[in-house]
């Protein structure tokens, strides 16, 4: 499943973004895509944009929290049974739009940076010592989310990430359309009986929602996760089959 707090991690990023974009010329940046507008850790304006992702990832994590125990309350009712954090515990929690301060070989020599994952996460191989315990024998464990309607992907970390990518793997296999196309190019009621035909239970507060997420706006995640796993980033574990989706 994926959960997102649109609210906060949304208006930090868009506060940040005009400020960094506003700020290149003054911090003596020349950068060939707005995109990349940034700011230096060292510079008032970075320290405050890190303690403002501090905020949002508390409330995310939080978040995170308050929406298992909504889980186990819903099973719990259904079923007629209690289901303790025992019965129904946390498998893995991660965060994939967040800047982290790590060290890695940069040019020869062993650098403290930072490593802004925006749409990726942190792949880092079997034996590192930020893994949990509990995993570090096999690697960090990489959730690669396809469409609602395809599947998913769980995968552990490798040595290539240390490598090519800071540690880093997608966490997703990104969109073909924006939202705005996608909900122009499908009915709600033609993806809702697409999606039962593949035995895909939906629930949804809006279906107008419905659209925007819809499995062809996305790209395979196979093939995505092909060149992930051939390149050495993430060795492939598992294929997920949606079976329930629920959007809020």
């Amino acid at each position: 499943m994926r959960f997102y707090a649109y609210g906060v991690g949304h208006q930090i990023a868009e506060d940040y973004i005009k400020l960094a974009e506003a700020k290149q010329k003054e911090f003596g940046f020349s950068l060939v895509d707005r995109q990349l507008a940034c700011l230096p850790l060292q510079s008032q304006e970075g320290k405050d944009y890190l303690a403002a992702m501090a905020c949002g990832a508390n409330f995310a994590w939080a978040n995170r929290q308050l929406l298992m125990h909504g889980v186990r309350q819903a099973f719990a009712k259904v079923l007629g049974r209690q289901a303790r954090p025992k019965h129904m515990p946390l498998v893995y929690d991660v965060c994939h739009n967040i800047a982290k301060m790590e060290e890695y070989e940069v040019d020869g020599q062993m650098q403290r940076v930072c490593v802004h994952r925006k749409g990726a996460t942190r792949a880092f191989p079997a034996g590192h010592p930020a893994i949990p315990e509990q995993y570090r024998s096999v690697g960090q464990p990489v959730l690669i989310p396809g469409d609602m309607g395809r599947y998913s992907f769980v995968l552990v970390g490798a040595e290539g990430s240390m490598e090519q990518s800071f540690g880093s793997c997608c966490h997703g296999a990104g969109r073909r359309q924006s939202r705005t196309a996608a909900k122009k190019s499908m009915g709600s009621r033609d993806l809702l009986d697409q999606l039962a035909a593949r035995g895909v239970t939906v629930r949804v507060h809006s279906k107008n929602l419905l659209t925007e997420e819809a499995p062809q706006a996305y790209k395979d995640a196979q093939k995505v996760v092909n060149v992930v796993h051939n390149a050495g980033l993430a060795k492939l574990v598992a294929r997920l089959k949606p079976i329930i989706v629920v959007k809020g």
